[in-house]
């Protein structure tokens, strides 16, 4: 159920549980958005106006924002049940969730993140990846810390893995993102890095005065989510990309700390819903890359989402808990791509493998090569109106 929220973006809350352990919370295997330069945050505030004292909100407890969340329940003795995710914590008072990021203060909860970003980028769209959103347009990025989910392969785990007062924060309302969205020339506004879900209230604020000055908004996350908080998301947003991590509950155990069932029924809720939708499967040697699990992941795709959603594998890199694993060999790239296209799906890429001819969109209908890819720079567009110039097929996406 969604609680109605005070408007307390600007206050303070005050926290028994400052400078903890950092709360076991990851970014998801996203691996096709580089590490975004928390340090960067000072250049990108000053590049769009922002003087140093009003850009950053400091890193203690009393800088943390006190909004109160949505989808949670109230329970007896002061306890209450966030509602936002399939974890559904109980939280006693002055207690976190998982995520680290929300708080039961005297039986009510709290957002600690709204209009708290801890990173800051202008990134090309191709960076989060998508092949079939308005390519050559900038996204104006940001993230707050935390994440509801531990991937052991997260490569943003400095600002995912640890609590809001751990990591330098800026003071930016929604009005504002949107403001620094437009001054920067961006098409759109992503929610990326860490896990948007966990800065839920913040990301749909801000998207509802995005869509008002014709911003568009996209999602970067793991999926990880509710019914009915999705449903709600998604009719402010225009773009989805969710990190399908693996095809077996095993790893989502082991390896992600989630579940695997609730993050696809959202990709069926993202996809019954309109909003344009691409998923990324990082590859990670001997884990994930079983020939018979790619095979059956293909199948569902086609027969629940259909066969012109596109998917990305992408290539990993050792890092974080899992550097005693090799990179993916780009051929283990390649055998899941054939294994996707066999089976039926029509756009299939590879990430992280600059130069390849996966990289590229090829049309569905006659073939021929119509966005040519070297990483995120575009070397050559040949769609028409959304439509390949040479047999006139629509190719799905968002083009204009």
């Amino acid at each position: 159920m969604s609680r109605k929220r005070k408007n307390q973006i600007g206050g303070a809350v005050l926290s028994r549980r400052r400078f903890l352990k950092a709360a076991a919370a990851g970014a998801g295997c996203a691996a096709a958005s580089a590490l975004p330069d928390v340090g960067n945050l000072a250049r990108v505030a000053g590049d769009l106006g922002l003087g140093a004292s009003r850009a950053w909100a400091g890193t203690g407890a009393s800088e943390l924002s006190r909004v109160e969340a949505m989808y949670y329940e109230k329970h007896p003795h002061m306890e209450v049940e966030c509602t936002l995710c399939p974890r559904k914590c109980k939280v006693g008072d002055m207690e976190r969730g998982y995520c680290g990021v929300r708080e039961n203060q005297g039986g009510t909860y709290y957002t600690l993140v709204h209009s708290r970003p801890c990173s800051l980028n202008v990134d090309p769209i191709e960076k989060k990846p998508f092949s079939h959103f308005l390519p050559s347009t900038l996204a104006f990025s940001i993230a707050t810390a935390g994440c509801n989910v531990n991937c052991k392969c997260c490569q943003n785990w400095s600002i995912s893995q640890v609590r809001p007062e751990q990591v330098r924060n800026m003071y930016l309302p929604p009005d504002e993102v949107v403001e620094r969205a437009v001054r920067s020339e961006s098409v759109s506004i992503a929610y990326t890095y860490t896990e948007p879900i966990i800065y839920y209230e913040y990301m749909l604020d801000t998207a509802r005065l995005g869509r008002k000055r014709g911003v568009k908004n996209v999602m970067i996350t793991g999926a990880y989510i509710n019914k009915e908080p999705l449903l709600e998301l998604c009719r402010v947003l225009d773009g989805i990309k969710v990190d399908l991590k693996a095809f077996t509950e095993s790893f989502y155990k082991d390896v992600v700390s989630g579940e695997l069932g609730p993050v696809l029924e959202a990709l069926k809720i993202i996809r019954a819903s309109g909003v344009w939708l691409e998923i990324v499967y990082l590859v990670i040697p001997t884990l994930n890359d079983d020939p018979g699990d790619i095979r059956r992941m293909a199948a569902w795709i086609k027969a629940e989402l259909g066969p012109l959603v596109p998917i990305h594998f992408s290539r990993f890199h050792p890092q974080y808990l899992l550097k005693n694993l090799p990179a993916t060999p780009v051929s283990t790239l390649e055998r899941c791509r054939k294994a996707a296209l066999e089976a039926g799906l029509k756009y299939v890429y590879l990430g992280n493998v600059p130069g390849h001819e996966g990289e590229n969109t090829v049309c569905h209908g006659c073939g021929k090569v119509l966005v040519r890819r070297v990483g995120y720079r575009i070397l050559a567009n040949e769609l028409q109106d959304g439509s390949c110039r040479h047999c006139k097929t629509k190719i799905p996406g968002v083009w204009s």
